[in-house]
């Protein structure tokens, strides 16, 4: 398994479908996925990544910022901060909340959409990922619009195919309907980040280009799966089978800070959602994270956020009127 996949296995995210559409010319609408869209595949969605995939027809995508983006058959969009959209037969026109189109199927089937003026047909289905981590480091590193060419991967057909057999089970209620669709995103949402790695220049420094070295990507994955492991750079360069000063350099130049800067900080964003989520002793979320002492981990994160984690839990907590 290459560096890429060892670290998007630590990446928690779960697939699903929120709607197929079946859209005519002219038609415009705008979007956006909500918490609740997901409740039937995740109980406790923070982060969302919205895709649609198109299996006939062309379409515009639209959001606030950036150029339009045109969106055809065999193509796939995905929004990985799940930014409000505007889709479109062209761009331009005045839209109407896609949420008011759609309609429920009798049973609990799939929700669909029929909507436009009775022109060139665009039919696609719409989809989200999601994940209970607050901080998810490979969502803030990709672009705001990320669109993958599934028939440059061979895939499309398959993916279609598979779509297919698995909405129609959804429709009737079939066991193992909404297990295939939610790997099927998954697929979809690996290959599309792997392609934009793969555009990334060789000068680029961060942690999504951390992943395409072997040595780093290695050193990344341990670091996100095993949080409460007390990782030193000695002990990931040995399990990453290099020296200690030729790790450090290595994963220095490629991520942009020194390996045991870039473990503090993830450590302690990790310790910021967990006090945000609930009442664990702060003890024991130093533990989780990785520090011997509950001392130790009030100084590291007093000096990384200005107060220390008991004063940073009241604040973030919501306050009730």
């Amino acid at each position: 398994m290459d560096a890429l996949s060892d670290v998007l296995q630590t990446v928690r995210l779960t697939g699903g479908v929120f709607v197929e559409a079946r859209f005519t010319a002219p038609w415009c609408v705008a979007s956006r996925f909500t918490p609740e869209d997901c409740r039937p595949f995740i109980d406790n969605p923070v982060q969302l990544v919205a895709y649609h995939y198109v299996t006939r027809g062309r379409w515009w995508l639209q959001v606030a910022g950036e150029e339009p983006v045109e969106v055809r058959a065999g193509e796939a969009v995905l929004l990985p901060r799940n930014d409000p959209h505007v889709m479109g037969s062209a761009p331009g026109l005045r839209p109407v909340c896609a949420r008011t189109l759609v309609k429920s199927e009798e049973g609990g089937g799939l929700s669909r959409i029929v909507h436009g003026g009775g022109g060139e047909a665009t039919h696609m289905v719409c989809g989200f990922l999601a994940s209970d981590q607050h901080r998810n480091p490979l969502i803030t590193t990709l672009p705001r619009v990320l669109k993958i060419d599934m028939t440059q991967t061979g895939s499309d057909e398959w993916i279609e195919s598979s779509l297919r057999f698995a909405l129609r089970g959804l429709s009737e209620g079939l066991l193992g309907a909404s297990t295939v669709i939610s790997k099927l995103s998954e697929l979809m949402f690996v290959e599309a980040v792997r392609r934009y790695a793969d555009t990334l220049p060789p000068e680029e420094r961060g942690w999504l280009a951390g992943t395409r070295d072997p040595y780093v990507g290695r050193a990344l994955a341990l670091l996100h799966g095993r949080t409460d492991q007390r990782w030193t750079a000695e002990s990931l360069a040995a399990e990453v089978s290099l020296s200690r000063s030729a790790f450090c350099d290595r994963f220095t130049a490629v991520v942009g800070m020194p390996p045991k800067r870039y473990m503090i900080s993830w450590r302690l964003h990790v310790a910021k959602d967990k006090l945000r989520e609930g009442c664990k002793p702060i003890a024991q979320i130093a533990h989780e994270v990785g520090y011997e002492a509950e001392a130790a981990f009030n100084r590291a994160f007093r000096r990384e956020y200005g107060v220390p984690p008991a004063a940073w839990r009241r604040q973030a907590q919501p306050v009730d009127h």
